[in-house]
C-alpha cells in the first residue's frame, strides 16, 4: 500500500523521491499518512472558504435583488425612494449640478470612491454621507449683493436705533469703500470711453508694421493704422486716459446717495461684475467689536447693519463656550464629530459673505479641551481667514468676505491677540434725552403690541416717560427700562379688561407712582452719603457702564502711646493692588503736604482706614487716586466734599493728575445721577468731544493738572479762621 502511494498525482517529485529513500515499510506508511492528513486539511478549508463565499454572494444576490422588487414595486405605487439621496449615484448627480472649487470637487470625488468601496453594514458609511451632506449644504459659490447705497444705510440704522453715532458713522465709512472699490474695479476692467481718443505716448518704443528700418513712419501713418492689425509688440507702453474716465459718472452737484432708492450708479448693471469687484485680490474683512455694557442694543444693532447691507445675518452665541473644538470643529475620527459653529453659520446664511455677530466674545472659557479665543485668531484674522480650516471638513473655506461683528461687556477678558485683531467701537450708553426717544420711539409701540392693546388705547406722555427714567431706573442702558414700560402697560391693560376706563388711557407724569409705586432712585443719594467730612464720590467704569463709587475714610489712635509714631493704613472693599497702592500714594502725599493743604498738625499721626462700599463687587485701577486723596483731605481738615461733585484721576507722589480712560461713561453716569461738577484730569480734555453735548451743558468739568486743584474745587470753603491754616485751606 505504501509503494502504491507513489503513484499519487498531488506528490510532488520531491516527495516522490523522499518516499523512495525510504526503505522501511512502516516508517514509508507514516510518512504518507502524514501527507495525506495534510492534505484532507487543505481540502476541508477550502471547501469550508467556498462555502462561505457562497453564501455570502447568494445574501448580496438576494438583497440586490429584493432591492430591486422594492424599487420597483414603489415606481409602480408612485412612492419616491428616500434611500436614492444617499447612494452613490445620487451624489454624483449632486456634484455635476453644483459648481464647487477645484480642490472642494476633488475631495468630495475622493470620499465618493471611499463610498462605493465600503460595504452598506459599515459604520463609515454614515460618517461619509454625513460629511458629504455638509459640504453640499455649504454655499461654496453664493454671494448676495451688497446694497451700497449710504443714505439707504444710514436711514435704516437712524430708524432701528436712537443715537450710537460713532458705530453709524463707521458702517457708512465701511459702504463708501466697500462702493469706492467696487467702483474701480469696474472702471479698471471697462474699455475707455469712445468719446475719448486715446493718445499714444511721445515715446514710440514699438516697431510699426510695414517698417523694416524700425524707426516709426513721421507722415501719421501710425496714428492712423488700425489698432486690431497691430502685434502685442506695437502697442503703445504708456496710454494717457481723461481724468473724467477714471471719476464716477455721476453728473455735478448731484448726491448718488440723495434718494432712499437705490440708483443706476449704486447697483451695476451686472450682477456677477459685481460679484467680480467684490472678491478681488483687494478683499480684506472686517471685525468689528462693539463693546458696552448690557442693554444698549450691541446685538439689535447686528441685525440693522445687516439689513442695511442687504445681507443675511447670523448671530453666534459664545457665552460659555469652553471647547475649541465648538469653534473649529471635531475631527473625523471621533463618534459624533461635526463641524464647528463658523461653519454652521455660514451654512445657515446660505451666502459666503453674510454678517456674523459673534456675541459675549468676552465670555469665552478655556480648561483642559482647549481655548476658544486661539480658534477665533484664525477666524478674525483679515490676513488668514481667506483659507480656514474647519477640523471636520478638513477643507480651505474662504471668510474673507464675511463681516464679523462681535459684542462685549468688557476688555479685559479678551486675550491681547484677539484683541489686536479687531476694531474696538465703543457703546457707552445712552443720556436721559436718549431713553426717552427709545420709550418713545421703539420699546412702548412693541410692548404694546405684546400687551394686546391697540395703539389707539393708551397714550404715554414724554414727560412720564422722563419720570420713569429717573424714579425707576439708573443704568447705561435700557433693559430695565423696557421692564418698568411692560408692568406699567399690564396694570392699564387690566384697567382696559375690566372696563374700568374709557376709550383712551393716558399715563402723565403724575400717574406713574401709581403704577410703579415710590421713587427707588432720589437725586439727593450722593448729597447724603457725602454730608460728613472724609467721603468722597468718584467716578468708575464696570461691566454695567459708568457708575459712582464713594470712598469713605476715617481715623483711629495711632499706635505709638506718646502718638508720634506715624500711622498705619487699613484699606478695605476687595480690592486690587493698583487700587491699594493709589491709597498708599495719597496718604503718602497728605503727609507731606499736610501744611499747604491746610491741615492741621498732628491731624495725619493716627490709622487711617479707607473703605469702598459694595465689598463684594471687586475693585481696581488707578482713576480713585485723586478721590482717595480729595477723603482724606476732607477728613484732616474737616472740610465737607461738596454734594454735587465727583471726580476721577490718578495722583502721584508730587501731586499730578495724570489721565485715565472711560471718561465718556463716566461723565454719562455723572449726569445719570444728578451731579453739577465733575473733575478730570487736564490731559483728558480730548475725550470730551465724544461727550454729547446734551451733557456737557448740564455739567461743569474741571480739568485738574495738580491735586491742589482737586481740593480747591471738591472741598466746601474752609470757616472763617485767622490763622496761616485757613489761608492755606482757602489756597
Amino acid at each position: 500500500m505504501a509503494d502504491a502511494a507513489g503513484w499519487w498525482p498531488d506528490l510532488s517529485l520531491a516527495r516522490k523521491v523522499e518516499l523512495l529513500e525510504t526503505v522501511d515499510v512502516t516508517d514509508r506508511v507514516s510518512l504518507v499518512l502524514s501527507w495525506v492528513k495534510e492534505s484532507l486539511a487543505e481540502i476541508t478549508l477550502k471547501e469550508q472558504i467556498r462555502s462561505e463565499v457562497s453564501d455570502g454572494l447568494e445574501k448580496n444576490q438576494r438583497e440586490f435583488l429584493l432591492r430591486q422588487q422594492l424599487a420597483a414595486i414603489r415606481k409602480e405605487l408612485g412612492e419616491s425612494d428616500e434611500d436614492d439621496a444617499d447612494t452613490p449615484d445620487a451624489y454624483r448627480a449632486r456634484l455635476a449640478e453644483l459648481t464647487l472649487p477645484d480642490h472642494v470637487r476633488t475631495a468630495v470625488e475622493a470620499e465618493l470612491r471611499k463610498l462605493e468601496r465600503t460595504s452598506e453594514q459599515s459604520p463609515d458609511q454614515g460618517w461619509i454621507r454625513t460629511w458629504l451632506d455638509t459640504v453640499f449644504e455649504l454655499p461654496w459659490n453664493e454671494h448676495s449683493t451688497d446694497r451700497l447705497d449710504l443714505a439707504h444705510a444710514r436711514a435704516v440704522l437712524d430708524a432701528d436705533h436712537t443715537g450710537l453715532e460713532d458705530v453709524k458713522d463707521r458702517i457708512v465709512e465701511e459702504l463708501a469703500l466697500r462702493k469706492l472699490r467696487r467702483d474701480r474695479a469696474a472702471q479698471a476692467s471697462t474699455p475707455a470711453s469712445a468719446d475719448h481718443d486715446v493718445v499714444d505716448s511721445p515715446v514710440d518704443l514699438f516697431v510699426e508694421s510695414g517698417d523694416e528700418s524700425g524707426s516709426a513712419p513721421d507722415d501719421g501713418s501710425a496714428d492712423e493704422q488700425p489698432k486690431a492689425s497691430r502685434t502685442p509688440l506695437e502697442e503703445p507702453l504708456v496710454r494717457v486716459v481723461p481724468i473724467e474716465d477714471l471719476l464716477p459718472s455721476t453728473p455735478a452737484g448731484e448726491d448718488p446717495d440723495a434718494s432712499d432708492e437705490p440708483s443706476d450708479s449704486d447697483e451695476p448693471a451686472d450682477p456677477e461684475q459685481d460679484q467680480v469687484a467684490e472678491r478681488s485680490p483687494h478683499r480684506h474683512g472686517t471685525v468689528l467689536t462693539l463693546v458696552g455694557p448690557p442693554g444698549v442694543g450691541k446685538t439689535s444693532l447686528g441685525e440693522s447693519i445687516a439689513r442695511s447691507l442687504g445681507r443675511r445675518f447670523v448671530r453666534v452665541a459664545l457665552g460659555g463656550v469652553r471647547d475649541e473644538a465648538e469653534i473649529r470643529g471635531h475631527r473625523r475620527t471621533y463618534v459624533g464629530a461635526r463641524a464647528g459653529r463658523i461653519v454652521k453659520a455660514i451654512e445657515e446664511a446660505g451666502t459666503m459673505n453674510p454678517v456674523v455677530l459673534l456675541d459675549e466674545i468676552d465670555k469665552v472659557g478655556a480648561d483642559y479641551r482647549g481655548d476658544p479665543s486661539a480658534a477665533l485668531l484664525e477666524v478674525l484674522d483679515p490676513a488668514q481667514n481667506h483659507s480656514f480650516r474647519d477640523h471636520y471638513l478638513e477643507l480651505d473655506l474662504d471668510l474673507s468676505e464675511v463681516i464679523f461683528l462681535a459684542t462685549a461687556n468688557q476688555l479685559d477678558t479678551i486675550p491681547g491677540p484677539l484683541l489686536d485683531r479687531m476694531e474696538i467701537i465703543s457703546l457707552d450708553g445712552y443720556t436721559e434725552d436718549e431713553k426717552v426717544a427709545i420709550a418713545r420711539d421703539h420699546l412702548l409701540p412693541r410692548q404694546i403690541g405684546l400687551a394686546g392693546i391697540e395703539p389707539g388705547e393708551l397714550t404715554v406722555t414724554d414727560d412720564a416717560l422722563r419720570r420713569i427714567v429717573r424714579d425707576h431706573t439708573r443704568e447705561a442702558g435700557v433693559r430695565s427700562l423696557e421692564r418698568a414700560i411692560t408692568k406699567v402697560l399690564r396694570k392699564v391693560a387690566v384697567r382696559i379688561a375690566s372696563a374700568e376706563v374709557g376709550e383712551t388711557v393716558s399715563v402723565d407724569v403724575d400717574d406713574v407712582p401709581d403704577l410703579l409705586g415710590r421713587a427707588r432712585f432720589h437725586d439727593t443719594d450722593i448729597a447724603d452719603r457725602t454730608a460728613a467730612p472724609g467721603v468722597a464720590a468718584g467716578l468708575a467704569v464696570t461691566g454695567a457702564g459708568g457708575d459712582v463709587l464713594f470712598v469713605e475714610t476715617t481715623t483711629l489712635p495711632a499706635d505709638g502711646a506718646d502718638g508720634e509714631e506715624r500711622s498705619n493704613l487699613v484699606v478695605t472693599g476687595q480690592l486690587g493692588d493698583v487700587m491699594k497702592e493709589s491709597a498708599r500714594i495719597a496718604l503718602s502725599y497728605v503727609r507731606a503736604h499736610r501744611e499747604k493743604l491746610g491741615i492741621p498738625e498732628g491731624a495725619d499721626r493716627r490709622n487711617v482706614h479707607v473703605h469702598f462700599p459694595a465689598g463684594a463687587v471687586p475693585k481696581d485701577g488707578p482713576s480713585a487716586g485723586i478721590t482717595m486723596t480729595t477723603a482724606l483731605v476732607s477728613l484732616f481738615t474737616g472740610r465737607q466734599v461738596k454734594p454735587k461733585v465727583a471726580m476721577t484721576g490718578e495722583v502721584t507722589l508730587q501731586g499730578r493728575v495724570l489721565p485715565i480712560g472711560g471718561v465718556k461713561q463716566k461723565l454719562l453716569a455723572a449726569h445719570r445721577l444728578g451731579l453739577t461738577e465733575v473733575i478730570i484730569p487736564a490731559r483728558n480734555e480730548a475725550d470730551l468731544d465724544d461727550v454729547p453735548e446734551s451733557v456737557r451743558a448740564d455739567l461743569t468739568v474741571h480739568l485738574a493738572a495738580d491735586v491742589a486743584d482737586v481740593v480747591r474745587w471738591a472741598l466746601e470753603p474752609a470757616a472763617s479762621e485767622p490763622g496761616e491754616a485757613g489761608e492755606a485751606a482757602a489756597a
